[in-house]
């Protein structure tokens, strides 16, 4: 099986995606952040295919997408002030919401936790997907990254293809992603409201909304937010993100020549993964330049750190991640 490319703007490709879907078929969705790998939400048998495809564990979560604010409280069986406020001021956006799950969603899509995070993503064409396939009665699209689990997310219809054309029924090509990385997920179920992920609505975005409603949040460090086992949200796994190539990170540039000089003195190849002006460019560009790196089959990849502040904690995040022992 080789999957079929479908445009995001034919008509005719965009109606075979949502038929492909309704019949319990894989179609990988474009987002704002990264390439989704969806699935009927409401059809167990199409999500273990997601589980199957990108040989994730089934015990790990995965996001619920759906058109509107709506139908994400529909998916909670207690829709918190802090959800209200979030989904309210981000969506659509980069922001997911971990909430208690309501009986129409399936212990399957949320790795048998009481809880699901659900989203509602910014792209035009997944935006109308989702509403057709609400009108035909599905509760979301449940949609990790359209990835092989644990490694570097795709921001391309080319990487989904490279990575799992062989495993889906179609890709839905609606070009590069806008933000290039994964969504900051928040849990919306506790008091106050916690940040499991980081993402381009960053932490102090998220407190300062929730803080002109009188509601607190709390962020935690790198370390509090990396499980081995059972974590209660994506991408909060230890080791994640992760290119072929070993990858080491530094804070500064002047330790990573250091590195690098030490490692080609050895005998062993480096790639150095560029570092764009800016964080906003440095998000966008992220998982295809450690692709582009990794595909050179160096003996090792090195990165530079942003500092732990706006957008760069995310970046940070995905990079510690990616470098951390597998």
């Amino acid at each position: 099986m080789t999957a079929k490319l479908l445009g995001a703007n034919d008509e005719a490709d965009f109606e075979s995606a949502v038929r492909i879907l309704l019949e319990g078929g894989l179609v990988a969705i474009p987002t704002e952040t990264v390439y989704g790998l969806g699935a009927d939400a409401s059809n167990p048998e199409a999500v273990a295919r997601v589980f199957a495809a990108k040989g994730r564990p089934a015990n790990h979560p995965l996001i619920v997408h759906v058109a509107d604010l709506e139908r994400a409280r529909m998916l909670s069986s207690d829709w918190s002030a802090s959800a209200e406020v979030l989904g309210r001021t981000f969506w659509p956006g980069p922001l997911s919401i971990l909430t208690p799950r309501s009986e129409i969603v399936p212990l399957d899509v949320t790795g048998g936790r009481a809880t699901v995070v659900v989203r509602v993503p910014r792209h035009p064409a997944t935006l109308r997907l989702l509403a057709e396939l609400h009108d035909a009665g599905s509760c979301g699209l449940a949609a990790p990254s359209a990835n092989r689990f644990g490694e570097v997310s795709p921001t391309t219809a080319r990487h989904v293809m490279t990575d799992l054309g062989g495993k889906i029924d179609a890709i839905l090509d609606g070009g590069a992603c806008e933000v290039g990385l994964e969504s900051t997920i928040v849990d919306c179920s506790a008091d106050p409201a916690d940040i499991l992920r980081p993402g381009a609505i960053t932490r102090h975005t998220v407190a300062s909304t929730l803080a002109e409603h009188g509601i607190g949040v709390t962020s935690r460090t790198h370390a509090e937010r990396s499980q081995d086992t059972y974590a209660i949200a994506p991408g909060m796994l230890r080791s994640h993100y992760a290119p072929s190539t070993r990858l080491e990170v530094f804070e500064t540039d002047v330790l990573l020549l250091a590195a690098r000089q030490s490692h080609e003195s050895a005998g062993r190849s480096v790639e150095v993964v560029p570092r764009p002006p800016d964080d906003f460019e440095y998000s966008r560009s992220l998982y295809a330049m450690l692709r582009e790196c990794d595909a050179r089959r160096a003996d090792v990849m090195l990165a530079v750190l942003p500092a732990d502040e706006g957008l760069g904690t995310a970046i940070r995040d995905r990079l510690l991640r990616a470098s951390a022992d597998r």
